[in-house]
């Protein structure tokens, strides 16, 4: 099973999934973009703002999420495989483009291999604000609270368009909360 982990920065999804990795330590760990060699350059590539058009950014990371579906997903297709982000991720960052065109980009970059669940991680607006205020800030997370927000409601509205089983949870619950509701949706038939 391809299980995904998703939510905006300061939502928890590094604790959780270092949670998951002691609870399920046979599962295949990996994080989108960056989840192999190719990835590994083009992530680089990409936080160095080295394509010059957020059209040329968008084709990286679908080159990084086809390499990936072939090295990762498909390679383990009879493990659990849980990964730190995935096309969602991509589909909500990109703010400019229709959900609809990219979700069928992303049907023919991943061959159609979509995750079986997906689980967000939801914050409030003074959930985050709260996150944010007690920790240098990286650069998209200086975009700001609105940015991020936006970024968490294309998130939701990406996931219910795809025919996925998924669990949002209220990630400002206590972690072992959080960590029983994502084991028991993982565990769930």
């Amino acid at each position: 099973m391809y299980v995904v982990l998703e939510g905006i920065d300061t939502a928890g999804k590094s604790t959780q999934l270092q949670l998951l990795k002691d609870k399920f330590p046979s599962a295949v760990f990996t994080k989108e973009p960056g989840g192999t060699k190719l990835g590994i350059k083009l992530r680089e590539m990409i936080l160095n703002g080295e394509a010059n058009s957020n059209l040329a950014e968008m084709f990286m990371f679908l080159a990084d999420r086809a390499e990936h579906t072939k090295e990762v997903i498909l390679k383990n297709k009879n493990e659990l495989v849980i990964s730190d982000r995935s096309f969602i991720s991509g589909i909500a960052y990109a703010l400019d483009e229709e959900i609809d065109k990219l979700i069928e980009l992303n049907r023919l970059a991943t061959s159609n291999n979509f995750p079986q669940k997906v689980i967000l991680l939801e914050l409030s607006k003074e959930e985050l604000e709260k996150r944010l205020s007690q920790k240098q800030n990286d650069s998209i997370e200086k975009r700001g609270i609105e940015y991020l927000l936006n970024i968490q409601k294309r998130l939701k509205e990406t996931i219910l368009k795809l025919n996925i089983s998924y669990k949002f949870i209220d990630a400002s619950l206590n972690i072992n909360e959080i960590e029983k509701i994502i084991e028991d949706f993982i565990n769930a038939k």
